[in-house]
């Protein structure tokens, strides 16, 4: 197969896990004698610095010409100015909203070698396979009005709206059912109800959805008991679906479970289709820029390698290469090596780079024959 990739760096550590990620890319095209075509665009805070716009057009063209989208990272203290016009983080919403990707899907899976990681007792990460699926295009994120305004009495005023229509509702539903039937048959649909008009709204919608899908089961939660029970019980969720800020909430909640937001992967994806049939999708670490240690080396590639393969399986229908990489990554750990998020007091750690080499050198023992179409 030969495929087209768009790979946009962005800011902080964003160049250098994608760097790390790059070498996957060669090794599966060794191994399965698969083409890939890279073309690099601008996005965030350096695409700000250098075209005046945090997503500059030619970077969008590139991303729709594409087959799919591997991202870094945006934003920094550089860009973090709250009376600027334009922020780093306007590129990504950008893209995300001209692209359609109106679903976005985070997978959680602690490793065993890494339970001691997270703050959470083992036994409480014990069977922990989840998957969030965010509505990412509608919400409070993009609803308006939204602004600011001065009240009579001098004082300022801020407006954000909190926008949701039946069909952006229902076609993100319809993807959280039509996976959970792949996996456990479980849906839990996180709300405000008890407060919002959007959010009850958003529990009919998915109530009607759910009755086409009379073999998966769904739950209904308020967020904050479903943030309570991602630590007290994150085994029993199997699907959660959720509207934009909640799941953006939750995911980064989540992340502790795995140890380091440094190990997990996302897919955004929509309903345009690329040139192989597959969803035009949007890949990406549900890390930020990481400032703080961004030019030091020691960041944790292992989200953005797990990206590449939820982008191969999604985007490309590439199956057997996705779980190459998955076992590869999972080797390495039970091997004992670690980046710096990781590593035990005491423990060596390894660089950015160093860690990506070692999951590339296990890709060549856990090699899968055949390949099958994702399903879903």
């Amino acid at each position: 197969m030969q495929a087209k990739l768009a790979l946009l760096p962005g800011d902080g550590i964003g160049p250098e896990v994608l760097a790390a990620a790059r070498p996957v890319l060669d090794k599966l095209s060794e191994i399965y004698e698969h083409s890939f075509i890279f073309q690099e665009g601008l996005i965030g805070g350096v695409a700000i610095d250098e075209t005046g716009h945090p997503l500059p057009e030619r970077t969008l063209e590139t991303c729709r010409n594409a087959d799919a989208v591997l991202l870094g990272a945006v934003g920094g203290p550089k860009w973090d100015d709250p009376n600027a016009a334009l922020r780093p983080e306007q590129g990504l919403l950008g893209l995300r909203k001209q692209l359609g990707l109106f679903a976005n899907l985070r997978p959680v899976q602690p490793h065993p070698a890494l339970l001691e990681s997270s703050p959470l007792r083992p036994e409480r990460l014990a069977g922990v396979d989840l998957l969030v699926v965010r509505e990412l295009t509608g919400g409070i994120y993009f609803g308006q009005p939204r602004r600011r305004q001065r009240l009579e009495s001098g004082e300022v005023q801020a407006v954000d709206t909190m926008v949701y229509s039946q069909e952006e509702i229902r076609r993100v539903a319809r993807l959280a059912f039509q996976i959970a039937r792949t996996r456990r048959s479980k849906v839990t649909s996180v709300d405000k109800a008890n407060v919002l008009e959007c959010s009850r709204l958003w529990r009919q919608t998915v109530a009607q959805t759910a009755a086409d899908f009379p073999d998966v089961s769904l739950e209904n939660l308020l967020v904050d008991a479903a943030a309570m029970h991602l630590l007290t019980r994150p085994a029993t969720f199997d699907v959660i679906l959720t509207a934009n800020l909640f799941g953006d909430i939750l995911t980064d909640e989540a992340s502790v479970l795995s140890g380091s937001m440094g190990n997990l992967p996302s897919a955004s994806l929509g309903e345009t289709r690329n040139t192989h049939g597959h969803p035009l999708g949007l890949y990406e670490p549900i890390h930020g820029s990481a400032p703080d240690i961004a030019g030091q080396g020691i960041a944790n590639p292992i989200g953005t390698i797990l990206s590449l393969a939820m982008l191969l399986e999604h985007s490309l229908g590439l199956v057997a290469a996705a779980r190459t990489i998955r076992e590869a990554v999972k080797e390495t750990l039970d091997a004992g090596y670690r980046t710096a998020d990781l590593a035990s007091p005491g423990q060596t750690s390894l660089s950015t780079r160093q860690m990506g080499v070692k999951i590339v050198e296990r890709m060549q023992t856990v090699i899968l024959p055949n390949e099958t179409v994702n399903q879903f």
